[in-house]
């Protein structure tokens, strides 16, 4: 039973980025090319409204990155997608389902009101799982990986180790169970949305929102996030916010000293960072980057 339902949903994720990418899936869960178009938009904001002007269009890392965009959002999500059936399987053997955790009821709300609570809740979870990955020896050494960007842009956003996937896929569904493991009709709205902001806190565009910062992520908070030398108070880092800056801000996170589009980025010790991304799919497994 596991086998079967292992190899179905890999051969069906496969199936569908492969429709995906001819067009052959509704254009709203068209995620292969969404993230195109996406990614596309916000570098041509990046060449057109620079806030680091002597970095050049095609950065340091540019082509790696651009391969992590796919490889973690598609091709490691097809790898995957079997392991994480057959563990469903097995929890619904134990009599554990979705719905038997849930705590909130979004079908009986308005559409608006289930996109809204759909995207607070995940966006949470996904905070709290960053800040466990800073704050967990282990899982930081995995995490180093998109902290070894030493020049921002957008393709940055989707930069990490294969690994988080067993932090952040897990706690996600926790999120998602304690919703009675409903998605809104509209959810593509909240998926696209978050990548889109993903991508502009990443890219090299100055962004700050104005009185919106202490809710929405941006740019500048998201760069002293990467930044190479920490504030003594802050020893395993700031600004975990993925799409939300508000958690930071309830939760002492926060802190931009100023808007220095200079600052040096990365972690002591990314010396030993492999350049390859054949090296760095095997990087945290050993402690030798923190010698």
């Amino acid at each position: 039973m596991y086998t079967d339902a292992f190899l179905n949903a890999l051969i069906g994720s496969a199936q569908w980025t492969w429709k995906s990418i001819l067009f052959q899936v509704p254009w709203y869960s068209n995620y292969f090319w969404g993230l195109t178009l996406l990614s596309l938009v916000v570098w041509g904001l990046e060449l057109l409204f620079p806030w680091r002007k002597d970095q050049k269009p095609l950065r340091k890392d540019f082509w790696l990155d651009g391969f992590y965009m796919y490889f973690n959002f598609f091709v490691f999500s097809v790898a995957i997608s079997g392991f994480y059936k057959a563990i469903g399987l097995f929890f619904g053997g134990m009599g554990i389902s979705m719905q038997s955790l849930a705590l909130l009821d979004l079908k009986s709300l308005p559409a608006w009101a289930q996109l809204l609570l759909f995207f607070v809740l995940l966006d949470f979870v996904q905070w709290f799982t960053h800040v466990l990955l800073h704050k967990t020896p282990w899982f930081w050494r995995f995490h180093q990986v998109h902290h070894s960007v030493k020049e921002m842009g957008f393709a940055a956003h989707l930069r990490y180790h294969w690994m988080e996937n067993l932090l952040y896929k897990p706690l996600k569904t926790v999120g998602l169970m304690l919703l009675g493991g409903f998605e809104p009709e509209q959810a593509y709205i909240v998926h696209f949305t978050a990548i889109a902001i993903g991508h502009l806190n990443h890219a090299n565009i100055r962004i700050t929102w104005g009185p919106l910062k202490y809710l929405l992520n941006n740019s500048v908070m998201h760069l002293y996030h990467h930044a190479y030398n920490l504030p003594e108070h802050k020893p395993y880092g700031m600004n975990f916010g993925i799409s939300l800056s508000l958690w930071d801000y309830i939760f002492g996170t926060a802190h931009v000293p100023d808007d220095n589009a200079h600052i040096q980025l990365g972690y002591p010790g990314d010396e030993h960072m492999p350049d390859s991304f054949m090296g760095q799919l095997g990087h945290g497994f050993k402690d030798a980057s923190n010698k």
